[in-house]
Order: structure tokens, then sequence, then C-alpha cells
């Protein structure tokens, strides 16, 4: 299934296909594309900066899905079109906390420009605010390179939701931790959260298609949904990624994530059939659960 693409952006990642390019993009003005920048969600500079938090966005059940898709393509190309790398085998033969501790440091100009969209995305979520003002904390120790001390991902995941047009917990859980909207989708697949938009399956279950969200674990490292439905409920470390396009000629599927590699980042599976027949990710992590986005009818029978 191919998805299409904003004029813009296609043209952009036309330019940096199959380049990892050093500079970035800007992002389309509002009034080309209706997408408030997440930078605008925050007030102040980096050491004292706070959340001004705006309501999720709505907009009509089918533009919904492509939206997702366009925001999240929109943000990669304003991080620089990155790419997730593949690690050398020496790399691979390294303890995860020693590979951990080598993932990439962005640059001082670079943590600069991104500072603000980066904490605009937890203003988002509930705890966005203190999350924040701790990082104004590490911001003065540490100078204004510091890495965040809370991972993003799940805040991107949630931003890109509400500005997608998203507004209500019920659709989707706006959180800090992945866990909570991949437990809302288990409850979805098991009848309990009907109104939910994304409903859980295992990997290879379903044809995979953009606006999908695929998720790993890495403690527990979770291989099927039967393992996180037996905890579910209690804190894990996972995370999701934006399915954005689906190429089923060459059998790859491309996702985008906040927080890999320190910023928003493409990373593509190899399927076939439009399934994931091998579900592990470059740090051997299984896709353990497809979360699949419910199409317009599925959600106008769920709320009759």
């Amino acid at each position: 299934m191919h998805t299409r693409v904003h004029p813009y952006l296609a043209l952009t990642l036309i330019l940096v296909s199959g380049i990892i390019q050093a500079q970035s993009l800007n992002r389309l003005p509002q009034s080309e594309f209706d997408v408030r920048p997440p930078s605008l969600w925050v007030d102040g500079e980096i050491g004292d900066m706070s959340v001004e938090r705006a309501e999720c966005r709505s907009f009509p059940e089918h533009q919904l899905r492509q939206r997702i898709v366009e925001i999240a393509q929109q943000e990669w190309t304003f991080f620089g079109s990155r790419e997730y790398q593949v690690r050398s085998a020496v790399e691979e033969a390294l303890p995860w906390e020693t590979r951990r501790q080598r993932r990439p440091r962005l640059g001082l100009e670079e943590s600069i420009r991104v500072a603000s969209s980066i904490a605009g995305y937890w203003s988002s979520t509930a705890e966005g605010e203190w999350i924040v003002a701790r990082q104004n904390d590490e911001w003065k120790e540490e100078g204004e390179a510091a890495r965040w001390r809370d991972a993003w991902s799940a805040a991107f995941i949630s931003w890109v939701m509400c500005e997608a047009g998203v507004d209500s917990r019920d659709e989707f859980r706006h959180a800090i931790a992945h866990h909570s909207y991949i437990d809302q989708a288990i409850r979805a697949r098991d009848g309990e959260e009907p109104s939910a938009l994304y409903v859980a399956h295992d990997s290879g279950e379903q044809d995979v298609a953009p606006g999908d969200l695929l998720c790993t674990g890495t403690r527990p490292q979770y291989q099927n949904l039967d393992e996180r439905r037996a905890q579910i409920g209690e804190g894990a470390r996972t995370h999701c990624d934006i399915v954005v396009k689906v190429n089923l000629e060459e059998g790859t599927i491309d996702t985008i994530g906040g927080n890999v590699q320190s910023a928003v980042t493409l990373k593509t599976l190899w399927i076939e059939n439009g399934r994931i027949l091998s579900p592990v990710d470059r740090e051997g992590r299984p896709v353990f659960a497809h979360l699949k986005l419910k199409n317009e009818s599925e959600v106008l029978a769920s709320a009759e």
C-alpha cells in the first residue's frame, strides 16, 4: 500500500532518498500545511522554558491517517532527514548498556535549534510541565547541548496524534510512556475500549498500512501481545514508530519515530506480502505489537 504525500514533503523525500543530509529543512508555513509547530507549545529559552499547553486539534476522520503520516514526515525533515544506521559487528557484540552510552549526541547548534520542538512534544502530555522544568535544571548544569534526561519518543507520538486531530483520551492516550497507549490498544482488541482508534495485533497478523504503529520492548523484551497482556497496566520500557510508507514491490516498511539516535529518525523493516515476517529491529528487539489504525467505517461503527 502506498500513501499520498504532501507535494512539498514528496520533493523533500526525493531529494534525500538514500542520503543522510547534514542540513535541516524548515517546516511548511501553517497557511500551507495546517500544523502548529511544536515550538509554539512552549515559551522561554533553554534553561527557562515553560509549557504553554494547547488543545489538541479536531479534523474529519477521513483526514486522520494522512495527517499522521504527513506530520511525522515533516518532523523528520525538520530534524535533517536522518536514517537509522546499521551498527557494526563490533558494536553489536557490546553489552546493551555500553551500546546505549555510545548513541550519538547532537551538536551544540543542533541541540539549541530543536530544543523548543522537543519541549513542545512534551507539552502534549499531562506530565509535560514538570518534565520541561526538570530539563531546565539539566541545561543549567550541563549546558545547552545536554541530552534530554527523559526519553521523548512517546511524547513525540502523542504530539503527532494531538496535532493530527485526535483530541480525546478515549481515542488515544497521550502519554509520556508508550505502554499507556499500547495497553489501550490491547484492551480495544479485547473489546474493553471500543472508542480507541488503535487495535493491537501480533506482528504478522494483519497487513501494515501507513498511520499504523509498530512497537518493540526493551525491558521486558516482549515477544508477543500475550506477554504484555500478562503485565498490562505495569510500567515497561517500550518504543513505537509511525508507519509512513509500505512498498510491496521492494518489500519494505518505512517508519518514523522520535528520540531515535537523539532525533526524529526514519527506519526501514523488511516484509513479505505486506506483513512483517522477521519482526526484529536493528537492536535485535522483536516488533511485538502492531497497533492498527481503524479505518473510517470502523470508527463510525464503534461510535454507534
